[in-house]
C-alpha cells in the first residue's frame, strides 16, 4: 500500500519542478485555502523571508492566509490595512448588516468591504500570485475561492531624490532619477500634466521579471516608432535585465560601433523634453536613468544649460563645444603629424623650440603621446574608481607629478604634457559621458594613421569616422541628422540654439504627427 505522506512529497517536488521551469506555467488555483497555501509553500519553503500567515474571519472562522516577503512590504499597511481589515471589518460588517458571511460570498465581500487599500487585483492561478508576492505585493487566499486577491502594500528600502551626479547644470532643476521605477515616472508626471502622455509597463527577464516603462505622448510620437520600440522591447529574451544599460545594447540599431545610438539621462526635465519633441522615454526599474530613442548625434553635445540660459551665450558655449570635440579627437594626432612629417606647417621659432626640448627624449613622437595618453586615461579610470573625497584629488596631484617628473627625467617633452592636458581639457567640455568615452577611445586609432601617414592619415581618419557615423542609424532616423541628410527645418538648433520664440516647430525628422510647438 502506498504511503500517503510519500504520495503528498512526491506530488509537492513535481509541483516545484513545474513552477522552476523555464517555460511560464499557469497551475490553476482551487478552493481549498489549505492547498493554496501549501502551493505557495512548495514554491517558497526554502526561503526565509517568506511569510505566511493563516487566520480566521466571521462568525463562521472561514480560513484565509496571507503570504509576503519580508522586506518588500510596508509592515504598518499589512497589519492595520489588512489583517486588521480582515479580522476587524468582516465582524463589523456581519454586525451592522445582521448578516453571515459564509464560504460562497467571503471572497466577494472581503474585496468588496475589508481590504482598504486601493490598488488591488485578482489572480486566478498560481504564476499570478507567485509573481505578485516576489514583486513586493500581498497574496490574500480565501478558502472557497479558487481566486487570490493581489493587495498592494510595498514598501521596500528606496533611495530618496537626489542631484544628478552627472549632468550637474548650473540653472534648472536638481532633481534627478532613483532606482525606482514608481518615483522616475511619477516624476515625469509633475513635468507633464498632458491627459494624452501615456506610460506603459511591462516586464523583461525570465528570472528576474523586471519592470520596464516606456512614455510617450499621443497625439506627437509617431505612432510607427512606438510600434518599433514596442517591438524591440518585446523581442528581448534573457534571464535578467538589471540596469538600463543591459536595454540600451539589446534593443540598439548596431552593435558594432563604438558611438552611443540612445541616449542615458538621470535628468526628468531632460526626458520630458525629449519626450514633448516626439520621442520615447524608456526605464527600467532598479536603473537610475532613461533611455531616449531616436537621438542624432549633435543631440550629444547639448546640454539641458542650453535651453535655461539666454541663447546668445548658449550658442558660444555649444561652439565651444564642437571645438573641444575636434580637440578631443585631433590634437595629438595632428601634433605628431606636423612634427614627423609636416615640420614646415610649423612656424620656425616654434620649430626650434620644439626640437629642443625633445632632444634628450628617447621615444619617437608617436610612442612619446601614445604614452602620455594611456597614463592619463589611467589616472582618470584610478580617479573615477577611488573614493570621491580623495578620487579628484589623486588625479589632479598625480596629474602633475606624472608630468613633472617625465619632463626632469628626460622621457618626453614639455610640450607633449601641453597637448596631453589640452586634449583632456577638451574631453571634460563633452557633455555626455558616453559620448566622451567613444572620443578617448578614437584618439588611439587617429594617432596611428598620423604616425603612418602624416596630416593624410589624419584626413583619411576624419572621412572614414563621418563616413561611419553617416551610414548609422537609431530607430529609423539617420544619426547625422540634420547634416545628412540635410534638413534645414533642424538645422535651427544644431550649431546654435535659437531662441525660444523662433522654435515653433518639432523636429521634422521624428515625423510627429503634430509638427507645432507653438502658435505660429
Amino acid at each position: 500500500m502506498k504511503n500517503p505522506k510519500n504520495a503528498e512529497a512526491i506530488d509537492k517536488n513535481n509541483l516545484k519542478s513545474q513552477l522552476k521551469a523555464e517555460e511560464k506555467v499557469d497551475i490553476i488555483l482551487s478552493s481549498n485555502m489549505q492547498e493554496n497555501l501549501e502551493k505557495f509553500k512548495a514554491f517558497l519553503e526554502d526561503s526565509t523571508d517568506a511569510v505566511f500567515r493563516e487566520f480566521y474571519i466571521g462568525i463562521n472562522r472561514i480560513p484565509c492566509a496571507i503570504v509576503y516577503i519580508d522586506g518588500l512590504i510596508d509592515k504598518t499597511t499589512v497589519s492595520n490595512q489588512i489583517l486588521k481589515s480582515l479580522t476587524y471589518q468582516i465582524s463589523i460588517l456581519e454586525t451592522n448588516t445582521q448578516r453571515t458571511i459564509d464560504i460562497k460570498n467571503a471572497f466577494d465581500e472581503i474585496k468588496a468591504y475589508a481590504v482598504t487599500i486601493g490598488d488591488i487585483k485578482e489572480a486566478d492561478s498560481l504564476d499570478e500570485g507567485v509573481l505578485g508576492v516576489l514583486s513586493g505585493d500581498v497574496a490574500v487566499i480565501i478558502d472557497g475561492s479558487s481566486k487570490l486577491l493581489i493587495v498592494s502594500a510595498r514598501g521596500w528600502p528606496t533611495r530618496g531624490i537626489s542631484e544628478p551626479q552627472a549632468e550637474t547644470v548650473i540653472r534648472g532643476s536638481h532633481e534627478g532619477f532613483s532606482e525606482t521605477l514608481r518615483f522616475n515616472t511619477a516624476l515625469l508626471r509633475r513635468r507633464c500634466k498632458d491627459p494624452n502622455f501615456t506610460i506603459k509597463t511591462i516586464q523583461l527577464g525570465r528570472r528576474s521579471k523586471t519592470d520596464v516603462a516606456y512614455a510617450y505622448i499621443k497625439g506627437i510620437v509617431n505612432p510607427g516608432l512606438v510600434e518599433e520600440v514596442e517591438r524591440r522591447l518585446n523581442s528581448i529574451d534573457i534571464d535578467a535585465i538589471l540596469d538600463a544599460g543591459q536595454v540600451e545594447q539589446l534593443i540598439q540599431d548596431s552593435y558594432i560601433t563604438p558611438f552611443p545610438q540612445v541616449q542615458v539621462t538621470e535628468r526628468p526635465d531632460k526626458t520630458i523634453a525629449n519626450i514633448v519633441e516626439g520621442r520615447i522615454a524608456i526605464l527600467v526599474d532598479n536603473s537610475p536613468y532613461a533611455l531616449i530613442v531616436p537621438v542624432s548625434f549633435y543631440q550629444f553635445l547639448q546640454s539641458p544649460d542650453d535651453y535655461f540660459e539666454k541663447w546668445m551665450f548658449s550658442s558660444i558655449m555649444r561652439v565651444m563645444r564642437w571645438v573641444a570635440y575636434f580637440l578631443t579627437i585631433f590634437t595629438p594626432s595632428i601634433y605628431i603629424a606636423v612634427t614627423s612629417f609636416h615640420p614646415g606647417f610649423i612656424p620656425t621659432s616654434l620649430a626650434i623650440s620644439i626640437a629642443a626640448t625633445r632632444a634628450t627624449v628617447p621615444f619617437p613622437v608617436f610612442i612619446e603621446a601614445t604614452l602620455m595618453e594611456i597614463t592619463f586615461e589611467l589616472l582618470r579610470e584610478a580617479g573615477a574608481r577611488l573614493p570621491k573625497p580623495i578620487g579628484s584629488t589623486i588625479g589632479i596631484v598625480g596629474g602633475i607629478i606624472i608630468g613633472d617628473a617625465s619632463v626632469r627625467a628626460g622621457i618626453t617633452s614639455p610640450i607633449m604634457v601641453i597637448v596631453v592636458a589640452i586634449t583632456a581639457i577638451a574631453s571634460f567640455a563633452i557633455p555626455t559621458y558616453s559620448v566622451s568615452i567613444t572620443l578617448r577611445l578614437l584618439r588611439f586609432p587617429v594617432m596611428v594613421a598620423a604616425a603612418i601617414s602624416g596630416i593624410y592619415g589624419v584626413i583619411l581618419s576624419f572621412l572614414t569616422i563621418n563616413i561611419h557615423m553617416v551610414t548609422l542609424k537609431s530607430f529609423g532616423m539617420d544619426y547625422m541628422t540634420p547634416r545628412a541628410p540635410i534638413r534645414y527645418e533642424d538645422m535651427k538648433d544644431f550649431l546654435i540654439r535659437p531662441p525660444i520664440q523662433t522654435e515653433k516647430r518639432r523636429p521634422i525628422s521624428l515625423l510627429p504627427v503634430d509638427m507645432d510647438r507653438q502658435d505660429q
